[in-house]
């Protein structure tokens, strides 16, 4: 059973997750054309993007969350420093990790909306 001070840690670290993934991170599903029964295929994802100066925040993300993947963004565009994504595409870890997270610790910004949006899709997928 976790002490109090574990416990207040990591509601701390709930709270700043939230508000990072609130301003940093992204819901999103993609919809391809495809060779399935439906003749569709749905790729829900969750993202959360970051210079490699904050690379380790990425990291931290995985840690917490015990999935996904962090790599290099391959994106050109004008930014000073490489970019990077912490990325959850199983839908089993969408399902199982971060749909309860956010349902249980909402996000406060209109990112809750696609979140919203997203899971619905990612359950059904």
């Amino acid at each position: 059973m976790l002490g109090a001070d574990n416990q207040q840690e990591r509601l701390r670290t709930v709270g700043w997750i939230v508000g990072f993934v609130d301003g940093e991170g992204c819901f999103s599903v993609t919809i391809q054309k495809a060779t399935t029964a439906t003749g569709w295929q749905v790729f829900p994802e969750f993202v959360v993007t970051q210079g490699e100066r904050s690379l380790q925040v990425l990291h931290d993300l995985k840690e917490f969350f015990e999935c996904g993947k962090v790599f290099i963004n391959r994106r050109n565009d004008n930014h000073r420093e490489p970019l990077y994504r912490f990325c959850v595409r199983s839908i089993a870890d969408l399902r199982e990790k971060i749909i309860p997270f956010f349902q249980e610790y909402q996000l406060r910004t209109a990112k809750r909306v696609n979140f919203s949006k997203s899971s619905r899709l990612a359950v059904l997928s």
